[in-house]
């Protein structure tokens, strides 16, 4: 189906030096790993919820559904059997919830991956004949309502988690948002006349072009990268603790 889609890649690093630096001090007061896809996704849902034309979605009347919920499709790196595998999982109006909160549902799926819904239907859909699949896929991607209960409305994926430096991943999406996280680069920056190393992340903002146009979509990625950089709901985060 992204096939059909006219998508958009914009390819955008973040300095995310003090948010990662507020996190490893976290850890080493507290013992307690913040989830850096937890703050990027609080950061993420907060700007689209503020542009929320970023995750409409056409009928078959071609009318746009614009959802006020802001759920997360994104894929987790889980222990099954011994080994590590990806899973998916929708984390539910995601704008509307604090970063912590938000950390401990990844935290509790990561432990009890078995349970979760999506991996479940991903496991049943494969097994459908190919074109029943493709009917069902048509069906989908043309009826938001049902489109937002099984795949979510914005879906962000971390490429980076599979290496170290910096990069971009590209994906195919089906969504009209995708965020892709890729790695982290460390750049030298003049910073009040002198030199200092500052962490980069890479992220690839890929958008449907027949839904979203350049100008909302470029106030989302500015207001995007000003709530990356200025730490979001981190603080919130280390204060609340427990």
């Amino acid at each position: 189906m992204a096939r059909q889609k006219h998508l958009i890649h914009g390819l955008v690093e973040m300095d995310v030096t003090d948010a990662r630096r507020l996190i490893r001090e976290h850890k080493m007061k507290t013992g307690e790993a913040l989830s850096l896809t937890a703050f990027i996704m609080a950061c993420v849902a907060r700007a689209v919820d503020e542009n929320k034309t970023m995750q409409a979605y056409r009928t078959w009347r071609e009318r746009l559904v614009i959802f006020d919920d802001v759920d997360v499709n994104t894929l987790f790196e889980v222990e099954a059997g011994g080994r590590r595998i990806i899973r998916p999982h929708i984390l539910r109006a995601v704008n509307h919830r604090t970063l912590r909160n938000i950390h401990e549902e990844i935290r509790a799926f990561q432990s009890e991956h078995e349970r979760g819904r999506e991996a479940n239907f991903i496991g049943w859909f494969v097994r459908l004949p190919g074109l029943v699949r493709r009917f069902f896929l048509v069906v989908l991607f043309k009826s938001p309502k049902l489109l937002k209960e099984m795949n979510g409305t914005i879906s962000l994926t971390s490429v980076g988690m599979f290496g170290a430096g910096g990069g971009w991943g590209i994906p195919v999406s089906n969504h009209t948002l995708q965020i892709t996280l890729g790695g982290i680069a460390v750049k030298p920056i003049l910073k009040n006349g002198q030199l200092e190393n500052r962490e980069f992340l890479c992220l690839t903002i890929t958008v449907d072009h027949d839904v979203v146009d350049g100008a909302p979509a470029a106030r989302f990625i500015q207001r995007l990268k000003e709530l990356v950089e200025n730490c979001h709901g981190i603080s919130e985060f280390i204060g609340k603790r427990g």
